[in-house]
């Protein structure tokens, strides 16, 4: 029965997209959007008939909500005298707390015990991505804030959805979770410091400024989720179920008012900014996966480093744009990178789950 409802979904995708196409050619460009959103809310549904694909239901989710903010924007930017916007640092910290919620303080002795992965993985980490950010920031020549925000992605530390793409495709855990967490706990310090010597020719950069901000968006959210988890001794597993789902509904929450405000640079720039995420992110894969193995890391690890230096924290960025003023220009690179990076980390996570490592 089940099945059958996501193949009605699917067989009126089809209806859709021949519609969406006729009026196209016909010129009915603004009148396509409510046929276009109900395509992709379908397809996010219909997909589910198929279990290869499952696991970009959600990322389809956040494709249909960034087309409604394409299609209506000023359904997505206030409501009277709130300001939508008011609600992304708050959604991030709580973002923030629950990734605490889910390392502890032993995940920080993972340092100790493979120092060779850690040190490593955050040297490809804080070196290969900045330096490939800034080079595509004046290779694609975009305007100022646009460029900043491309470097300012790549200077972001490991995100949480690398940890979910290290588990599905079996890799190392223990070093994956190691990573994010220390990547994330060095980030007030080293990406402030990246951006005032990368970024400086784009934007004026306060190091004490980004320090602070990325200070009360990552760190304080981060150790009071540590706190909770430590004092909880596991007590309160309502909590693991209820903070992924809220996580995903505030990251699909940031995507669509980060669109709403720069739907007009989207228009102009989109395909660029797209482009720029698909070579940022292939390079994070490549040279941490070679990288690691050149150091002479076993495949399982290098792997593990490769999803890690691929994957950015683009929450922190984008609140890191927003403090600054400039979400709907430097907080666009993180808002495309960070849909980019959920569908090709999905997809890469599970190509190696399917092809574990023989050692």
């Amino acid at each position: 029965m089940i099945n059958t409802v996501y193949k009605i979904c699917l067989g009126i995708c089809s209806v859709l997209a021949l519609a969406i196409v006729i009026m196209l050619i016909i010129g009915y460009r603004i009148e396509v959007g409510p046929l276009v959103m109900t395509f992709v809310v379908l397809l996010a549904i219909g997909i589910r008939a198929f279990p290869p694909l499952k696991g970009f239901t959600y990322t389809v989710c956040i494709f249909a909500s960034i087309t409604a903010a394409m299609f209506y924007p000023q359904y997505f930017v206030n409501i009277g005298s709130f300001q939508f916007t008011s609600l992304i640092i708050p959604l991030l910290q709580i973002i923030m707390f629950g990734m605490g919620t889910t390392i502890s303080f032993n995940d920080f002795i993972g340092v100790v015990k493979m120092p060779k992965g850690v040190f490593i993985g955050m040297l490809l980490q804080f070196t290969i991505m900045p330096i490939v950010g800034f080079i595509l920031a004046n290779v694609f020549r975009f305007p100022n804030e646009i460029a900043a925000g491309v470097v300012l992605i790549g200077s972001s530390p490991c995100g949480l959805a690398s940890n979910v793409m290290n588990y599905i495709a079996g890799n190392n855990i223990a070093l994956s979770v190691t990573l994010t967490a220390f990547s994330t706990i060095v980030a007030p310090i080293l990406t402030p410091l990246l951006m005032k010597f990368l970024a400086h020719q784009f934007i004026t950069v306060s190091f004490v400024d980004m320090m602070i901000t990325v200070f009360k968006i990552v760190i304080l959210p981060v150790i009071a989720g540590l706190i909770f988890n430590k004092l909880a001794h596991g007590r309160a597993k309502w909590l693991n179920r209820f903070m992924p789902i809220l996580s995903m509904a505030g990251i699909v929450y940031i995507a669509t008012i980060i669109t709403a405000a720069g739907r007009d640079n989207y228009l102009t720039m989109g395909i660029a900014i797209f482009s720029a995420a698909v070579l940022h992110n292939a390079a994070g894969y490549f040279f941490g996966y070679w990288a690691s193995r050149l150091f002479r890391l076993d495949k399982i690890s290098s792997r593990t480093i490769a999803i890690e230096v691929g994957l950015q924290n683009g929450g922190m960025a984008s609140g890191i744009a927003l403090t600054m003023g400039k979400l709907a220009t430097m907080g666009l690179p993180p808002n495309v990178f960070g849909v980019w990076m959920n569908i090709s980390g999905s997809v890469l996570a599970n190509w190696w789950r399917k092809r574990p490592v023989k050692e």
